[in-house]
C-alpha cells in the first residue's frame, strides 16, 4: 500500500568526485540541470553533497576575503568549517560539500522521507543501499508525486489492497469512488469495526487526499463492546 522511495526516487544521478575542481562542479551542475550533485569517493560510496548555494559562497565573500584580517577574525569567532565563509576558499568538490549527507533507503516508505527532509530542513535526500553506494536522489518534487495519482489508480488500490487483502471479511457489497483524491466508500459491510478499519486503512493509501465513509453495516460491535465495557 505505502509507496517506497525507490519508487518515486531519480535513478540516474550525475556525481562528482572528491577531486574534482570548483569550475568543473559548477559546470556539472549547469549543463545537466541540477541543483545540486552527491561527491563519491574511488569505491562510488557517497562522502558528500555540493549545492548550488555551496557554490555561492565563493561570489558572496569575494570581497571579504581580499581583506585576510576579516578572514583571520572569521575563523577565530568560528569552529573550523562552522561559517559558510570557509567555501569561499574551497577548490574542490571535498572542499565544497556538505558531509555527512543526509540519506534515506531505497526500501524506506515516502512518509519517511518526506518526515526526514522536514526535520532537517532539507530539499532532497541521497539513496543509497546499505554499503552506502548511491541508488539516486528523492527531493521534495518527487514527494508529490504520489499526490497526482489518478483518481482510477486510487480506486483500483482500495479494491485490490484495502478491501480485498486487508480485511479478511466479505467486501462484496463495498463501493469504491474517488474524486480529485477523496475516495468514497458507500453499500454494505459485516460490522461497524470493518467499516472503520476499512476507511482507516483506505487513508494510508499514498495520494488519497480524504475518505468519505458512507459504509452501512450489519452488525454495530463497537457499541456492543463499549456496553460490554462499561
Amino acid at each position: 500500500m505505502r509507496t517506497k522511495v525507490k519508487d518515486i526516487m531519480t535513478a540516474e544521478v550525475v556525481t562528482v568526485g572528491e577531486d574534482t575542481a570548483f569550475k568543473e562542479v559548477a559546470g556539472t551542475l549547469l549543463s545537466n540541470r541540477v541543483s545540486a550533485v552527491p561527491v563519491v569517493d574511488r569505491d562510488a560510496h557517497v562522502v558528500g553533497i555540493v549545492s548550488e548555494a555551496d557554490l555561492m559562497r565563493k561570489e558572496e565573500f569575494q570581497d571579504e576575503y581580499k581583506q585576510p584580517w576579516k578572514v583571520r577574525l572569521r575563523h577565530r569567532l568560528s569552529p573550523e568549517g562552522a561559517h559558510p565563509a570557509g567555501k569561499a576558499e574551497a577548490l574542490t568538490a571535498a572542499d565544497l560539500m556538505t558531509a555527512p549527507v543526509r540519506t534515506v533507503g531505497p526500501e524506506a516508505p515516502v512518509a519517511a522521507a518526506a518526515r526526514q527532509m522536514d526535520e532537517f530542513g532539507v530539499k532532497r535526500l541521497v539513496v543509497t543501499a546499505a554499503d552506502g553506494s548511491l541508488c539516486g536522489v528523492v527531493s521534495r518534487a518527487d514527494l508529490l508525486k504520489v499526490f497526482v495519482r489518478s483518481d482510477a489508480e486510487l480506486v483500483e488500490e482500495v479494491r485490490h489492497d484495502v478491501l480485498g487483502r486487508y480485511l479478511w471479511v466479505d467486501t462484496s457489497d463495498v463501493r469504491v469512488s474517488a474524486e480529485q483524491g477523496v475516495v468514497t466508500l458507500g453499500g454494505a459491510i459485516g460490522r461497524h469495526s470493518d467499516a472503520e478499519i476499512a476507511a482507516r486503512l483506505t487513508r494510508r493509501v499514498d495520494g488519497v487526499v480524504d475518505v468519505v465513509n458512507e459504509l452501512e453495516w450489519q452488525q454495530d460491535d463497537l457499541r456492543t463492546r463499549h456496553a460490554r465495557t462499561a
